[in-house]
């Protein structure tokens, strides 16, 4: 049995920027080897995008669905066995839900689906099949994060009682949709994008990094949404209430007209002895806050560190693990599991430790029900999957 996996893509062809970003990751750890591919929904494009990639031009497929035809009939040790689906949001669902219903396991892009009710046929689609899925939410992926979430797990902080998670952009703060920018144009575009646009393109992140580091679940929400640039037919900027399961409470905002600001998400939790921060700018560091004790500031590659992000690092201590290494992060964890099944072996805890079908869910009830939010004059509602 060949140790890498057999990855095709869907989307991501030439001027695309997150196709290249999610080859690079499946290239880091050699855990796959890029063998076919629907690059682009243009078939000519799609056979210059897989020539240059130096795949085999027969498998450049035209279509999604072509794809997964050719690939069926092709021997079991040479089909592809995982496919990479990079589109834009309203071709995350047909190609997701046939790969899974052809047999193939799926990284998914971010947010899930086009829609909630979308996304919940997935998850269905996922139970039925047997079929492993995989969400891209990268900013899991960086070891501190990790870290994080296993200080929070194991006590360190005690009972949670606030959390404070931002992702600042500015990239919109002009009607940059106007012009020919294809990532701006696509993303503010109800049509391509869903409902939300800042709130699914870096609201999702931000919500999905709050409940994964603390373990805890939202259970009600009060958002205020805005459309900040005039003309643009999605919001740009948005701040919601959070409360928790266990009682605490939160304060979540997303914009991407904060001028002048790059990437920078970050997370603040505060528990009863103490509290942790963590922020993309200096990902290799995890601050911890005391209410006795001088606060500490954890790094990545210390032997003191738990087995999550032991596991998620790469290089000694003092050389930073950054974007693409914690995006390659989930892309091994997800093959490693696979790769355990097909040995007839469990997975451990670290290999199944990338985000997947109920994270999309909820993602995409995130920014369904804070649209409602805003819309509303209730302003708090119940958070219902």
């Amino acid at each position: 049995m060949s140790k890498k996996l057999r990855l095709g893509m869907i989307g991501g062809g030439k001027g695309a920027f997150i196709g290249a970003i999610h080859r690079i990751a499946a290239q880091i750890d050699s855990e796959y080897e890029l063998v076919c591919g629907a690059f682009s929904s243009n078939p000519d494009v799609s056979l210059e995008s897989g020539k240059e990639l130096g795949l085999n031009p027969a498998r450049c497929y035209a279509s999604f669905v072509e794809l997964f035809e050719k690939e069926q009939q092709l021997p079991e040790n040479e089909r592809m066995q995982v496919v990479s689906i990079v589109t834009p949001n309203h071709v995350h669902f047909e190609p997701a839900k046939l790969a899974m219903q052809s047999g193939f396991h799926v990284i998914l892009d971010k947010p899930m689906a086009f829609s909630l009710a979308e996304a919940k046929i997935l998850k269905s689609v996922a139970e039925e099949t047997g079929q492993r899925f995989c969400l891209t939410h990268t900013y899991t992926g960086y070891p501190m994060v990790k870290e994080a979430k296993q200080q929070i797990a194991a006590g360190k902080l005690g009972s949670i009682t606030k959390i404070y998670v931002e992702y600042p952009q500015g990239w919109l703060s002009k009607l940059e949709e106007s012009g020919d920018n294809k990532q701006a144009a696509w993303r503010t575009d109800p049509s391509k994008s869903g409902k939300g646009g800042c709130l699914g393109d870096i609201g999702t992140h931000a919500f999905n990094l709050a409940e994964y580091i603390s373990g805890l679940k939202v259970t009600q929400i009060n958002a205020a949404i805005n459309t900040v640039v005039e003309g643009r037919k999605l919001d740009d900027d948005a701040t919601v209430l959070l409360k928790f399961d266990n009682g605490a409470s939160g304060i979540l905002f997303a914009t991407q007209v904060a001028a002048g600001e790059e990437n920078n998400i970050k997370i603040r939790v505060y528990g009863q002895k103490g509290g942790l921060e963590w922020q993309q700018d200096d990902a290799n560091s995890l601050v911890m806050k005391w209410i006795d004790e001088p606060r500490q500031v954890l790094r990545t590659g210390g032997a003191y560190l738990g087995n999550f992000a032991k596991h998620n690092t790469r290089t000694p201590g003092g050389h930073p693990e950054g974007y693409l290494e914690a995006f390659a992060n989930l892309y091994r964890n997800f093959a490693l599991t696979i790769q355990a099944e097909l040995k007839q072996e469990t997975a451990t805890e670290e290999m199944l430790d990338f985000t997947g079908v109920d994270d999309g869910v909820r993602g995409m009830a995130f920014i369904e029900q804070a649209i409602a939010s805003g819309e509303s004059t209730q302003k708090w509602m119940d958070f219902v999957v």
